[in-house]
Formats: C-alpha cells, structure tokens, sequence
C-alpha cells in the first residue's frame, strides 16, 4: 500500500497564441512540482487544456491530500476551460456521492447548515493566480473597481465549490501586475515559502 502524501496540481491556462502561452503558469506549476517532490509527494497533475476525463479528475481528487488550482484571472474570472472542467468534474462527484452527499440540509434537522454535506474532509485547496490588476487594487476601498475587498473574497466563486465539498481553503498566493510593474521573479522565488507556511510542511 502506497502511503505517500499526494498532492493535484490543476493547471487551467488557455493558450492564446502569439499572445498568451502559458509560460508564468507553468512555471508556477513546476516550482510547486519541485516543492512538493522535495518534501517526499506525489504529484497529480492535470493540464485542463489537455483532454480529460471526469471520472479520473474525480479519482485524482480523491487520492490527493492537497489539492492547487494554477489560473491566469483573465477577464476577471479563470478561463472558461475551468468552468466546463468544474461542472463535469463536480457534477460527476455529486452524482456518484464521492464528493458530497447533498448539500447539508436535512428536514429533520433545520440546523444543519447549507453547504455541510462534503464528503472531502481532511483535504486543503489553494489557489494560485496571475493578474494584470496590481496588488493595491485589493484591500483599498478607495479603490473604484474592487472597493476594498481582498483577493479571498474574490476568488470565492472558485473556492466555495471545495468548501462545499468539506474541504479546507487556505491562503491564495497571486502574482500581481504582470504585464506593467510586477516582481514574476520574486513572486515565484517566494512561492515554497508560502506554500510551506499555508500547508505545515
């Protein structure tokens, strides 16, 4: 029996030739490949790009103690790619009961809470961004187009969807400004610390 700690590395980048070629993501991908290989896991890893299939992304899921989304926030959102591989991946792990039993709620316990009926327990989320928009746009009411929320709270269309599966979602880690005033390489030297810090390991 193989008890290694497992970690799921989901690159969700969409190619745009001549233009955006996914060169920053998978090198996010790869310092965190490296990382987790040095502390003795194994890596999953799936190119959503790349064909997939749901029931396997679900196994993946399954078998991984950790479990990082690496995305570009293009227009505001990841690529659409990762909406269509959320919707058939979770639908698959709904309807086979792998993934959630329900939603939490029961008839006879009014108590019991929206969002409850995760069977992930025991299992961390993270995710990994790349933006054009600086780091100053969050966090800042001033700011007109984010009006002060942080990068958690935007990120929470993606994170819910393990949060309603029982699983804990810890710290993002982003890269900001990439196209202007960004520092790629001090984000990307800094990544295992944080990665260590948000994982304890």
């Amino acid at each position: 029996m193989n008890s290694s700690k497992k970690v799921l590395l989901i690159n969700a980048h969409l190619t745009y030739p001549n233009w955006s070629e996914g060169t920053l993501n998978s090198s996010f991908t790869q310092v965190a490949k490296d990382f987790f290989l040095s502390k003795g896991y194994e890596i999953l890893e799936t190119i959503v790009e790349k064909e997939y299939d749901a029931e396997e992304e679900v196994e993946k899921h399954l078998e991984a103690d950790i479990i990082i989304l690496q995305t570009p926030i293009n227009w505001f959102g990841a690529p659409w790619i990762y909406k269509k591989y959320v919707d058939e991946v979770f639908n698959s792990g709904l309807h086979s009961a792998k993934f959630l039993s329900g939603d939490g709620r029961t008839r006879e316990d009014p108590t019991r809470q929206y969002g409850t009926g995760g069977n992930m327990r025991g299992k961390k989320f993270m995710v990994c961004s790349t933006w054009n928009a600086p780091e100053e746009s969050f966090n800042d009411v001033n700011q007109k187009l984010f009006s002060g929320i942080s990068t958690q709270d935007y990120l929470l269309h993606i994170t819910s969807n393990y949060r309603f599966c029982g699983v804990e979602v810890v710290s993002d880690y982003n890269c900001f400004d990439i196209f202007k005033d960004g520092d790629i390489a001090g984000d990307l030297l800094n990544y295992p610390s944080h990665l260590s810090k948000v994982f304890g390991i």
